[in-house]
């Protein structure tokens, strides 16, 4: 048991539990934090198993991780928990569906996340940061909550990488729809929980279903304008769709799964990546050291310019900030799927409908795959080739690995050097975060930092 001076020296963490909860109080956890229902026990072993109403396993072990994400994949879709989480925002689109219906429109969409089409995409994330530079700036000696700050300028892009910001694209009905629902749809139902059937309704996402509604209004009519107008300019992810077809079987989306899909690219695409960013800056206001290091880095490329999607590649510290960032702090912080059969999976007995969870943060965390794995230590990433590639998942991996990887990435790696090009960052003390995760794992409270020009 680490002593007090040493947890001091550590970033925020999720406290893990020590004790077997029954299915009334984690839910009841569940709700508040999904994290705390991870025991402990799973930093230092390859499976845990328990039942809640349901049996269920975590799995930390990357050689049962890649069975279940790539070898077996179709015997592990996503579970009907997760499922019922997302399905009201983003419908049927290729993050919800499973077999043929998902790998036809992972088809169709591939080639809109090409390294071409992100780097052409790249000016509106250097337009972004620079925003908001100036919005810091604007604050002069008052705290700014990166954390709000950070979820505006990865909304601006994704608006604007989306729907070009379009007049038809009304942002703030979309913005406040999407956070209706993460506030109150996205928390566990104990229905899912227990396994009830699709049709009864869970009260959270019938309170947000009409906003939700709305928000898909918006969409369809974007679209539609889209599509009768044409592009202008650089093709942006509703024009790529647009024109995207399966390359085996022919087929175009229609209006409900692009707008599915695109849902799907703004829900995850500014929300995790926001997310990135805050968690980011939290640590390297934590370590100042690591933070003068990022800065000569940013600095010696940058030149007091924003930085650029040419730049991505001559910012290495940079990049391995956002990679500790997401290892300690993972978006999606536990995913879960069902068993479709029966199966062993590091020699414990799967049935079939058991619910296999992979707890993101405690994979992270593990004290069999990581060195001191609750510290900040970007270097960690120096050689990539030395982390198994399915202990390290914060995007995913196998076939159904995160679509829009690379551009969140070049997004995160662009406003990060260039903020820290600019300014000194320092916590606020007795303002740190807590780690919560409900839909995504977020810093509570937000992230409020002081900020000094350099």
């Amino acid at each position: 048991m680490p002593d007090l001076a040493q947890l001091a020296h550590l970033p925020v963490r999720v406290p893990l539990v020590n004790e077997v909860w029954g299915v009334w109080k984690s839910l009841s956890v569940a709700r508040t934090n999904v994290l705390g229902i991870i025991p402990d026990i799973a930093t230092s072993q390859p499976i845990v198993s328990g039942k809640t109403g349901k049996r269920w396993h975590m799995v930390m072990d990357p050689g049962a991780i890649r069975e279940i994400l790539l070898d077996k994949l179709d015997q592990y879709p996503k579970s009907v928990v997760t499922k019922n989480l997302l399905r009201p925002a983003i419908g049927e689109s290729l993050f919800v569906a499973e077999g043929a219906d998902w790998r036809w429109q992972r088809r169709t969409a591939a080639p809109v996340f090409s390294h071409r089409n992100v780097l052409n995409l790249a000016p509106i994330m250097t337009a972004a940061a620079e925003l908001a530079t100036q919005r810091v700036s604007k604050a002069g000696l008052r705290a700014v909550d990166f954390l709000d700050e950070m979820v505006t300028t990865t909304f601006d892009v994704i608006a604007d990488v989306t729907f070009s910001g379009g007049d038809t694209f009304d942002r703030d009905a979309v913005h406040h729809a999407i956070d209706d629902y993460i506030s109150d749809a996205g928390k566990i139902s104990l229905f899912d929980v227990l396994g009830a059937p699709d049709w009864v309704p869970r009260p959270g996402r019938v309170v947000s279903g009409q906003a939700m509604r709305d928000m898909k209004v918006v969409a369809d009519k974007a679209i539609e304008a889209r599509a009768a107008r044409g592009p202008k300019g650089v093709l942006d992810l509703l024009d790529l769709l647009l024109v995207g077809e399966d390359p085996k079987s022919g087929r175009k989306m229609n209006t409900k799964e692009m707008r599915d899909n695109l849902l799907t690219f703004i829900v995850a695409g500014h929300e995790t990546t926001a997310l990135t960013l805050a968690w980011s800056m939290y640590l390297v206001a934590f370590d100042q050291e690591v933070q003068d290091a990022a800065r000569a880095e940013a600095q010696s490329v940058l030149k007091g310019r924003a930085a650029t999607g040419d730049d991505v590649e001559h910012l290495p510290l940079i990049r391995q900030i956002v990679d500790e960032a997401l290892r300690l702090y993972p978006p999606a912080g536990i995913v879960s799927r069902t068993a479709m059969a029966d199966d062993v999976l590091c020699g414990r007995e799967v049935r079939k409908g058991d619910t296999v969870m992979l707890p993101i943060y405690a994979l992270h965390r593990s004290k069999l795959l990581w060195d001191d794995p609750d510290a900040f230590r970007p270097s960690r990433f120096a050689d990539r080739k030395s982390i198994d590639r399915y202990a390290y998942l914060p995007f995913g991996d196998g076939p159904r690995i995160c679509i829009g990887a690379s551009f969140a990435l070049q997004e995160a790696v662009i406003i990060l050097a260039t903020m820290l090009s600019r300014f000194k960052v320092r916590p606020v003390p007795g303002r740190d975060p807590e780690p919560v995760m409900i839909l995504t794992l977020r810093p509570e409270g937000g992230v409020w930092l002081t900020t000094e020009p350099v």
